[in-house]
């Protein structure tokens, strides 16, 4: 039925740890990765106490993963789906980090305040009228809510660029 792998084990491997997926997550993908190594290349030290916010957590695996590296850190994710939400605490309980990491429900940034030193986001980014035409694979299994950016899949870039300088830390 073109039913993904890691939908039929609910599982799945990212940054070398395991994560439990549902319904309201995509599947950690490992060009996502290259997002964490960017964070992770911005020169931070890794025994600082960061204070780190995940939009549009998902699965929790990007905020798990920086994490599981920056052992002194702190972080938050946001997600507007609170199955994404319960699925991502259950990660970082599951990789040892559920005691600095914190999860709530809400619109992107909309409702936070900083400082945080680094915020990370992978958005929805493909366009609405595309979304039909996707493998079966995604389409079919993928939450619609974390694949569809509006119009030309944009949506979600703008709203998160108009919220992130108000949240950053001096140098974040």
């Amino acid at each position: 039925a073109g039913e993904p792998v890691a939908r039929i084990i609910g599982a799945w491997e990212f940054w070398g740890l395991p994560f439990g997926l549902s319904s309201d997550t995509l599947v950690p993908r490992p060009d996502t990765e290259t997002l964490v190594e960017a964070a992770l290349g911005l020169g931070l030290g890794p025994d600082a106490p960061h204070r780190l916010a995940d939009l549009g957590t998902g699965s929790g695996c990007i905020l798990v993963a920086l994490l599981t590296e920056w052992p002194q850190a702190v972080g938050l994710g946001i997600d507007r789906s609170p199955g994404a939400c319960v699925t991502a605490r259950a990660n970082a309980a599951r990789n040892g980090v559920a005691d600095r990491a914190a999860f709530a429900v809400g619109d992107w940034a909309s409702a936070l305040s900083g400082p945080f030193d680094v915020v990370v986001a992978n958005p929805p980014y493909i366009a609405s009228e595309v979304i039909a035409g996707l493998s079966g694979e995604v389409r079919d299994h993928d939450p619609r809510l974390a694949l569809d950016g509006g119009a030309d899949g944009l949506d979600a870039y703008r709203t998160i660029l108009a919220q992130v300088p108000r949240l950053l830390a001096p140098g974040g």
